[in-house]
């Protein structure tokens, strides 16, 4: 089973940029497909952003599009979301996930993903 951790949250001002980072440990990134989701204050959790276990294919949230980048560093074993021009909305727990090893495909449901990190927590400030 892989197991992640996430890092690089932090408080910024509206337009910054951050770069979180998902450090997989027990298996490599290359080998799932894997996703971003958000869960603010009072709100359920969201999807945010996914990428395939190939890394082909990525997905967005319509909020995030142009604005979020997932990739995977498969040199560091690591899931990446580069975030530009950040808004006060995107102020959240941000958790990585990945789907099973059998699926190999993009997902916005949070019930397609088997392993979570932690969380990350990210505000951005007006």
């Amino acid at each position: 089973q892989v197991q992640l951790v996430e890092s690089g949250g932090g408080l910024v001002q509206a337009g910054d940029s951050l770069s979180l980072s998902c450090a997989a440990s027990g298996r490599t990134v290359s080998g799932y497909a894997m996703g971003w989701f958000r869960q603010a204050p009072g709100k359920e959790r969201e999807f945010v952003a996914a990428i395939n276990r190939n890394g082909g294919s990525t997905l967005y949230t319509d909020s995030v599009k142009g604005r979020f980048t997932i990739s995977k560093d498969n040199s560091k074993n690591t899931l990446i979301l580069q975030m530009n021009s950040l808004k006060p909305e995107d102020t959240a727990v941000y958790y990585c996930a990945a789907r099973v090893v059998w699926s190999s495909g993009t997902s916005i449901r949070d019930y397609d993903y088997s392993r979570w990190g932690q969380g990350t927590q990210v505000t951005v400030s007006s």
